[in-house]
């Protein structure tokens, strides 16, 4: 817990609740924790009574309210998430009426909360909607105040209640700036399939650009592929593999590189990684794919390609680009300012929305196999007369 926010008559009580997998914010990878993380700093310093659920090794703006003492994989845990994502949102619903407004970052796992805690709950979604159950799932879930994190992610689903498509922001003023290109091609991530690590190192071996790649492999297929995929390339001289970097010289390895590589197939629900490569000034080069034509402007950000082929293509047009304007954009568009102001004004007009009860007993009534009954759970969850939509 950090310093107590300043006195605000317009403030709001603001839960945030974090999945307990790292701290808040992470010493190293974890998207979702940094996001709360640089959100309830945003919160606090707009005056607001903010409240963390996240692990106990978590150091917070605000108030601490642990999960559990320490952050899941640094007790090297690895098995499922599910129970642990539940106790979060138990811990959350047993503290609701201290707020105005909870905000869960815990995607589907808390979505029978946000339907039935009597404080208003908005639900961020960070990953993606299109697996793991999650297209079976969202429909009986119509009625609960969505946030999308891109325009792509929440396409498939117009008819949910999104009040919010909010792209994320992270405190990157002090990100370091190298004004002329450097001498490698960088990759960071994690090590998987669906990541472009295959991809990437293709294209330095086709190209003769070395390659330096900070990405985690923890999990047993990413220590496969470590093994079987990338290690191979340092030995033939074409990787030099770093593992995963702390966030200072995670940051200089951006700054360094001529371009960062994004060449995943996977749908990106946003990209941080493209985010943080270019507030230093490094240009991006990704496949069009996900989030990324949102992030990436073509031509001013970097490119965004459909193949190796135009990979190769974009390599041989990228250092024309202006780094110092792409660093600009960047720190503009994502900026922690920016997307706490927009989730401000989500916070209030979701408090402002009347909530009617909700009886969905007699749906579950129904035979779950009956068409109509099927038809009839949609209907009675739908969103009630004052429910907000927006973004």
């Amino acid at each position: 817990m950090r310093d107590t926010p300043s006195t605000d008559p317009a403030r709001l009580r603001i839960a945030l609740v974090a999945p307990p997998m790292k701290a808040v914010p992470p010493a190293g990878y974890g998207g979702t924790e940094r996001v709360v993380a640089a959100l309830a700093d945003g919160l606090h310093a707009r005056g607001h009574e903010v409240t963390v659920f996240a692990t106990g090794d978590s150091d917070v703006a605000g108030r601490l309210i642990p999960i559990r003492d320490e952050s899941l994989w640094k007790d090297s845990y690895r098995g499922d998430i599910s129970g642990f994502l539940e106790i979060a949102a138990a811990r959350a619903w047993a503290h609701a009426d201290e707020f105005d407004v909870i905000h869960s970052h815990l995607e589907t796992h808390g979505f029978l909360f946000a339907r039935h805690c009597p404080t208003p709950v908005v639900s961020t979604m960070h990953g993606r909607l299109d697996d793991a159950g999650t297209p079976e799932l969202l429909p009986e879930f119509p009625d609960i105040p969505l946030v999308a994190i891109s325009r792509n992610q929440r396409r498939w689903w117009p008819d949910l209640n999104w009040v919010g498509t909010i792209h994320h922001g992270l405190d990157l003023a002090g990100s370091p700036f190298e004004k002329e290109p450097g001498p490698y091609l960088a990759v960071v991530g994690r090590v998987a399939r669906e990541k472009g690590i295959a991809e990437s190192i293709e294209l330095a071996r086709r190209t003769r650009w070395p390659l330096k790649m900070a990405a985690k492999a923890l999990d047993p297929d990413e220590i496969v592929m470590r093994d079987e995929v990338i290690q191979p390339a340092v030995e033939e001289g074409v990787v030099e593999y770093l593992g995963e970097l702390q966030p200072p010289e995670r940051d200089k390895l951006f700054a360094g590189a001529f371009a960062t590589l994004m060449l995943g197939s996977w749908p990106e629900p946003f990209g941080l990684v493209a985010i943080e490569s270019l507030a230093t000034g490094t240009p991006v080069i990704a496949r069009r794919t996900g989030a990324l034509p949102e992030i990436v402007e073509e031509g001013v950000d970097g490119y965004l390609v459909d193949d190796l082929g135009e990979a190769q293509l974009a390599l041989t047009r990228i250092g024309s680009l202006d780094r110092t304007e792409i660093r600009r954009r960047a720190l503009s568009r994502f900026s922690v300012e920016r997307m706490t102001a927009e989730y401000e004004a989500v916070y209030r007009t979701v408090i402002a929305a009347p909530r009617r009860p909700r009886d969905v007993r007699r749906s579950w009534t129904l035979a779950s196999g009956n068409g109509t009954a099927r038809a009839a759970r949609r209907q009675e969850t739908r969103p009630t007369a004052g429910t907000m939509r927006g973004g």
